[in-house]
This record gives C-alpha cells, sequence and structure tokens, in this order.
C-alpha cells in the first residue's frame, strides 16, 4: 500500500517516463470541438486511450457519439479493432460521458513499474491509430454540429 504522496509521485514519474519514451505532440484537446478529447487513462486497473465526448449539452453529445458510430466499421477495420463504443460510461467522479475506447490487455499497475514499458508501447500505438482515425474523417465527424 502507497501513501498518498508516494501514491501521486509514482503517477507524475510514471507520465514523466511516458513522455521522455515517446515525446511528440498528442491531439489530445486540441481537437477544435469543445468538450470532444483524446486521452490517456491509466491506474491501479488498467490502462486505456479514450476519445472522451463530455458537453454538458446532451443533445451535442448525442450528435458527436452517433457521427463516431457512422463510422464504427472504418474504425474497428482500418485502425482499432478492438474498440469499444460505451454511450453511458460512467466516471469516478459519477459523470456519465460518451466514451470511445481501447483497453490495455497486459498486466497493468501504475504502481507496478514493471508493468509500465507495455503500457507505453500500448499508449503509443493506440492514440496513433486514433489520431489517425480522426485526421482521415474530421471534417465528417465535425459536420454533426458545425453544418
Amino acid at each position: 500500500m502507497f501513501s498518498k504522496e508516494e501514491s501521486a509521485q509514482l503517477r507524475k514519474e510514471f507520465w514523466t517516463s511516458f513522455g521522455k519514451s515517446f515525446p511528440r505532440k498528442w491531439i489530445l484537446y486540441n481537437t477544435q470541438i469543445k468538450d470532444f478529447s483524446f486521452k490517456f487513462v491509466a491506474n491501479k486497473k488498467n490502462a486505456m486511450v479514450c476519445l472522451d465526448i463530455e458537453s454538458f449539452d446532451k443533445r451535442k453529445n448525442k450528435l458527436l457519439f452517433d457521427q463516431i458510430l457512422e463510422l464504427k466499421t472504418n474504425l474497428v477495420e482500418d485502425y482499432l479493432p478492438d474498440v469499444i463504443f460505451d454511450e453511458l460510461y460512467l466516471l469516478e467522479n459519477g459523470k456519465i460521458i460518451h466514451r470511445i475506447y481501447v483497453t490495455y490487455n497486459g498486466e497493468f499497475n501504475i504502481h507496478n513499474k514493471n508493468t509500465w514499458q507495455g503500457a507505453y508501447l500500448f499508449f503509443n500505438e493506440a492514440m496513433n491509430q486514433f489520431e489517425l482515425f480522426y485526421e482521415d474523417f474530421e471534417d465528417f465527424i465535425k459536420q454533426a454540429i458545425y453544418t
């Protein structure tokens, strides 16, 4: 069991090490769509790469999620075969969002440094595929709310 300080230090070290191992500028929040962002998630249970849709405007969320669903075949067949579409994903803080994500299948715990390298490789590959998908279909996705 780790203290809060030890846990915080390990998380900081995990993300710093990831950034040094794969130094590149990710899209993340820079999608030009408010509340539509890519995220890396790492905790004591798992590692994930996500596309989160989490506006307070439920209609906007639904339009964007449905637009991505229209591209599901493309996303699965050409980019991320194990992608999961969750229209009602419950965050730890109790907020419900739309989340499209892939989960690392290997052993992972952010408190166990021996599991980090596999997660880093997964993060790099999965986020790269998500970004390629977004770049290829960005205009189509944006049509959901900008036309």
